[in-house]
């Protein structure tokens, strides 16, 4: 099966990454290599690339992908919340001046080749793990936890409005048998919205919102954000760049508040009078605000309508 994914914002990377000859680079979300490509014609001759993905199916593909600069591109199927362990066990010495994350899903991974549930248009199972490396599957939370669990996630996660009401409908289907298909959730969520699936022509899909809350929970992915913004941060030598594309709301809130918290030096209360957190500076702020695609990438590619890039450089 074919991965493919188109790259988002790739002029807008480009731009804010600023790529250089012989100058080496972290793309923390590899995925097909999109962006990976556009970096390493950049840096090259001599420019190396490290690339990171939690699914084996995008270092398969990037592997094809970037095979003619495979001597300049090293691939590792983990998270980038372990780029500390990876520089590590790799023992990689060399400075990086660039760091990519771009935290959509790819367009295999919503297509009819996946067989992992991230979509709703197709009829797979639910599972929802980016890689092999954890148990947790979305089968499993839809079937184990509790009501107020359920729309917590729900609520939290994807600002369902009718949380509460998907959340009663699961419990009253899994009672009857356990809930392993993406089309059993979505006649759930048909039921709880009582048959407005039909009439969401030019809004939101309703099953957007339930099956995006699964996927964060399934794979852990606010809290893994939170955890590798200072780690990425760290592994970038000084005026190297981090460039990040979300795409909810979530996402971009985590980002903000982690570049606006090291953009400044006290982050004492206010009350305070004196400063006792010793905490500094330690970045410039790139985009005032967060850049989006024209109207034209829209139009080409619908699924990054909702991208949002921010970008620092390292003091």
């Amino acid at each position: 099966m074919v991965y493919f994914h188109q790259p988002v914002l790739l002029e807008e990377v480009i731009k804010y990454l600023n790529p250089r000859k012989n100058q080496n680079y972290i793309d923390g979300t590899v995925g097909g290599g999109g962006h990976a490509k556009a970096i390493l014609e950049r840096i090259s001759p001599r420019g190396h690339l490290l690339g990171l993905d939690r699914d084996p199916e995008a270092i398969q593909a990037s592997k094809q992908s970037l095979s003619a600069d495979a001597d300049r591109v090293l691939l590792v199927q983990k998270s980038y919340t372990k780029i500390k362990e990876v520089i590590y066990e790799q023992r990689l010495s060399i400075p990086f001046t660039g760091c990519l994350l771009d935290l959509g899903l790819s367009s295999f991974q919503v297509s009819a080749g996946d067989e992992r549930g991230f979509s709703f248009q197709e009829d797979r199972p639910l599972d929802m793990r980016f890689g092999p490396e954890t148990d947790l599957t979305a089968k499993e939370i839809l079937n184990t936890w509790s009501q107020d669990r359920l729309i917590q996630i729900f609520k939290d996660y994807g600002q369902e409005p009718r949380a509460r009401a998907v959340a009663r409908e699961i419990l009253l289907f899994r009672a009857r048998k356990p809930i392993e298909l993406t089309s059993e959730l979505v006649q759930i969520i048909s039921r709880a919205v009582r048959g407005r699936l039909e009439r969401s022509k030019g809004r939101i899909h309703p099953a957007t919102k339930v099956f995006q809350a699964l996927r964060i929970a399934v794979n852990d992915e606010l809290a893994n954000l939170r955890k590798a913004l200072p780690d990425l941060l760290e592994a970038l030598e000084p005026k190297g760049r981090l460039v990040i594309i979300s795409y909810h709301s979530l996402e971009d809130r985590i980002v903000k508040q982690f570049f606006k918290q090291e953009s400044t030096g006290c982050i004492c209360p206010k009350e305070i009078p004196e400063c006792r957190c010793n905490h500094r500076k330690s970045i410039n702020i790139l985009t005032k605000k967060p850049i989006s695609p024209t109207e034209g990438e829209i139009k080409s590619n619908p699924r990054s309508r909702s991208a949002k890039l921010r970008a620092l450089e390292k003091l």
